[in-house]
């Protein structure tokens, strides 16, 4: 019987989102991405993507890639350029936390 609840857990754990990022944090970074991509993670324009609840990895990782150059986009380039590892994981996490 303890194995079967230690089965479980494991499960419940391996299955549970893990969130690398601090949405508070991405909060108050969020003003830059606002101009393009809306206060509310929506975007009044249709060449800019939303970013409200998309999934946080995803995000991070669109971040990271144009900072790296792996994506290549200049305007998304410049945005990028100052932010940590840290700052884009709280950026994802504050959209992704988005509805």
């Amino acid at each position: 019987m303890r194995k079967l609840h230690l089965a479980v857990a494991a499960t419940v754990m391996m299955a549970s989102p893990v969130f690398a990022g601090d949405a508070e944090a991405g909060k108050a970074k969020s003003m830059m991405c606002a101009a393009c991509h809306g206060a509310a993670g929506i975007s009044m324009v249709p060449t800019y993507p939303n970013l409200a609840g998309q999934k946080e990895a995803y995000l991070a990782k669109q971040l990271k890639d144009f900072k790296s150059g792996k994506r290549n986009d200049p305007t998304m380039k410049g945005m990028v350029a100052a932010l940590s590892d840290a700052d884009m994981d709280n950026l994802a996490a504050y959209y992704a936390n988005m509805k």
